[in-house]
């Protein structure tokens, strides 16, 4: 199989992946795998919040408000692990 393409710098190791420019690190198949496992966890916990919501539950509301919090909290520290930021852009 052939390896991906991603637009970055070459990759140290000459694996495969890559390296971003500045302070972030390697970014490859395994970055993207678990990014994307992330993301699915926050969508998951986000639909049980909104199925709170809309039932009017309001003690699982609040359980699972804090559910979706840690799933960002957890995206966001692996993102900022790999030199990367959430921060919204000024403009």
């Amino acid at each position: 199989m052939a390896e991906p393409h991603y637009p970055l710098g070459p990759s140290p190791s000459g694996l495969g992946g890559g390296v971003l420019p500045g302070n972030v690190g390697t970014v490859d198949d395994h970055f993207f795998r678990r990014y994307r496992s992330l993301l699915d966890a926050e969508d998951a916990a986000f639909d049980e919040l909104e199925h709170a919501y809309e039932d009017g539950d309001r003690a699982s509301f609040e359980s699972d408000l804090a559910m979706w919090h840690i799933a960002i909290e957890r995206r966001t520290t692996f993102l900022t692990t790999h030199g990367l930021s959430t921060e919204a852009l000024s403009l």
